[in-house]
């Protein structure tokens, strides 16, 4: 026990040293183990208690949950219901959205279909309209262009200013009223003669056309052309004026005027507002300048007068026949008379007739309303009998 193990310091460590120095450490390993084992229970227990603690915070936190989940449940449930019921009504609203909405466009597509079939069909009118214009324009332009070349031949031009103004007079007067080319007794032939109803002297017509010295006239580019233009204008004019005076104006044959037909209202009108001093000569000649619309009024009012003059020629033959109406009358007057007499005295013949029938139909009664052998006459008997006038009488009467 005395044994030295070592040397610290000048200090002799023995076994016994050591011993006690190992029971020391071996006491303080035991006071440490036991200290640590306690400590160990300690938090074992401490750590019990806490795990039991949050066990029942946990059992407490999951019926927490479980009861919030049964809440979220149940709202989640109605919510549920409630988002199916508003879905069902969404789809039933949308449905109907969608249905007139359907509806609506099926609606809008058919009127604009219709209104586009419409539209097309005014455009494919319109069109044939125009397609019909076109070759109406067409055609008149031709006509222009053949109307031109007739107006520039002097002869063609003379024929289309008499070819208008028996066209006038055809339409407006009846065959016998007019004579186209007549002769007079200085075997001249003017254009046309119409004759009045109550005058034998015709009215005498010739046309005439000086185109081309209006022609000049109007398409002059100086003043002096247009001068000399307007010269020829008034001598070419004058002398048909002077023409037709001289020929077709004959005392006691024929009327005290002639018209001269202008087949051109333009020409007329130029006429009328830069010649005044031809159209007095030409009245002051008895030669009337007429266009076509005055022409056709000069028709109209010989129309007139020829109507009045059949009206007074059939004056005396209405009269006559009015008086035969009259004498007509009186004898239809008077076999009226004589056959409402005859009514009269056939009516008082048959009125004596019907009293003689009642009074049979009256003797009819009484017989056969006699009693024979104490039997009682038929009720029949003494029912009325059906009368011509159209009453019963009873039996006893």
């Amino acid at each position: 026990m005395t044994e030295t193990l070592f040397v610290i310091d000048d200090i002799a460590v023995t076994t016994g040293h050591a011993l006690m120095a190992a029971a020391a450490l071996a006491l303080v390993v035991l006071i440490v183990l036991a200290v640590l084992q306690a400590r160990a229970a300690r938090e074992r227990r401490e750590e019990a208690a806490a795990a039991d603690l949050r066990a029942r915070e946990f059992e407490e936190r999951m019926a927490a949950l479980a009861k919030s989940q049964a809440e979220t449940m149940g709202g989640l449930r109605a919510m549920n219901e409630a988002l199916t019921g508003r879905q069902a009504e969404l789809a039933r609203v949308v449905g109907d959205s969608l249905t007139s909405v359907s509806h609506r466009l099926n609606q809008s597509l058919s009127a604009t279909t219709q209104q586009t079939m419409d539209r097309l069909q005014n455009l494919h009118e319109r069109l044939a309209v125009i397609d019909n214009a076109q070759k109406n324009i067409t055609e008149l332009s031709s006509q222009v262009t053949s109307l031109k070349e007739v107006l520039a031949n002097k002869q063609t031009r003379g024929a289309f200013g008499q070819g208008r103004m028996e066209a006038i007079i055809r339409d407006a007067l009846p065959t016998d009223a007019y004579e186209f080319q007549f002769t007079l007794s200085n075997r001249t032939r003017p254009d046309c003669a119409v004759f009045l109803a109550d005058d034998g002297r015709p009215l005498i017509i010739d046309a005439k056309f000086p185109l081309e010295a209006f022609t000049a006239f109007r398409d002059g580019p100086t003043d002096e052309i247009r001068r000399q233009a307007a010269q020829r204008v008034r001598q070419d004019v004058l002398k048909h004026v002077n023409d037709i005076a001289a020929r077709y104006l004959i005392p006691g044959e024929t009327q005290e005027l002639a018209l001269m037909f202008v087949p051109s209202e333009s020409v007329y009108a130029d006429l009328h507002d830069g010649f005044d001093d031809v159209i007095q000569k030409a009245y002051r000649a008895q030669v009337l300048l007429v266009s076509p619309t005055l022409l056709v009024l000069a028709i109209q009012v010989i129309q007139h007068i020829r109507r009045d003059a059949k009206m007074r020629e059939a004056a005396h033959q209405i009269r006559t026949e009015v008086g035969h109406l009259m004498d007509d009358l009186g004898r239809l007057q008077d076999r009226v008379l004589k056959l409402q007499q005859h009514f009269h005295k056939a009516n008082e013949d048959v009125a004596q007739i019907l009293i003689s029938t009642e009074k049979i139909n009256k003797r009819g009664g009484r017989i056969e309303a006699l009693e024979f052998d104490g039997e009682e006459p038929p009720r029949d008997a003494r029912l009325a009998m059906p009368s011509p006038l159209g009453r019963k009488i009873d039996a006893a009467e």
